[in-house]
């Protein structure tokens, strides 16, 4: 039998995972996330832990295929990252680094594109090879797979949907330093940003506070049918569906799926989402499909993983 092992590197934990090359998962933890020190801990640690799960499961070097490892970065394809502020790397020789502590085969990729991968593979967009996938958390991740193959980039940047202007009047700068992100209206933070300046002005009740306003709060009144929290789902899915609507021209996908924190909400989500993107869609790519992710947390051990049984 053999083997390979799925490792998703976040901010607080690492998830991880041991595969057998048919796909099914035989093992998963978690460890701690050390950032200290410019997160210098941070894959001494995975490799011991992944020598201890060998030991316990007593498998033999030669059967292990490799190590898939997702990371909140932008990666190069020689597995180099140039900086990740959730782990407070600079710049890093990741897939060097991991190779000579484990003496095994390692491949990098950024989390979100790993994500969507794992989604293809057996997720929400299981049976598809030409998808896009969008995270909805604290920022807009995404993951464009065209072909069966993640979209990377020279840089390791693409699929960096979060950042695609969809408003160029905007004089608030997001994260990145640019102004008019996606991620400014379409994350979680997003949404309560849109919600606490509509409030404001708003004259009409509403069980929506301002204080305590969250996505999860937006969403949960748009169900129970407030019309001042249509509206912002209204303006949120706007500017999410048009910049879906230029991703799709250039990616042409199947399918179309929607993950992280947000998209707990439901398929409500998805309602707001699909008129717009119909409204700017280029005509041959109107029969997209949407759907919600599916792997939850296993979504990045799982794209991981398969880096190494593509």
């Amino acid at each position: 039998m053999k083997y390979c092992f799925g490792v998703d590197i976040g901010g607080t934990t690492v998830k991880l995972g041991l595969f057998e090359a048919t796909g099914e998962i035989i093992d998963k933890w978690e460890i701690v996330t050390r950032v200290e020190n410019r997160g210098e801990a941070i894959l001494p640690d995975v490799a011991a832990t992944i020598n201890a799960k060998i030991k316990e499961h007593q498998i033999e070097a030669d059967d292990i295929l490799g190590i898939g490892v997702g990371v909140p970065a932008p990666v190069s394809a020689e597995g180099v990252v140039n900086g990740s502020a959730n782990l407070g790397w600079e710049y890093k020789e990741a897939k060097k680094e991991l190779e000579e502590l484990l003496n095994l085969n390692v491949e990098f990729g950024n989390d979100a594109n790993v994500a969507a991968l794992g989604e293809m593979w057996k997720g929400g967009g299981a049976g598809e090879k030409n998808l896009i996938m969008v995270t909805l958390g604290t920022g807009v991740g995404g993951g464009v797979i065209v072909g069966g193959k993640v979209l990377t980039g020279n840089n390791g940047a693409g699929g960096e949907i979060g950042h695609i202007c969809v408003n160029y009047s905007e004089t608030d700068h997001c994260g990145c330093g640019n102004c008019g992100c996606l991620e400014q209206y379409a994350s979680a933070t997003g949404i309560v940003r849109i919600a606490k300046k509509r409030l404001l002005s708003e004259t009409r009740a509403t069980v929506l506070n301002k204080a305590r306003i969250s996505a999860k709060t937006v969403f949960d009144a748009v169900k129970a049918g407030d019309e001042v929290a249509q509206d912002i789902a209204t303006e949120f899915g706007r500017y999410l569906g048009h910049a879906l609507a230029n991703i799709a021209v250039i990616a042409d996908p199947g399918i179309i799926v929607i993950g992280g924190g947000v998209s707990r909400a439901g398929e409500v989500l998805l309602d707001y989402i699909k008129g717009p993107y119909m409204e700017r869609a280029f005509f041959a790519n109107k029969k997209v499909e949407f759907a919600l992710a599916t792997l939850g947390n296993d979504a990045g051990i799982c794209g991981a993983a398969k880096l190494i049984l593509e």
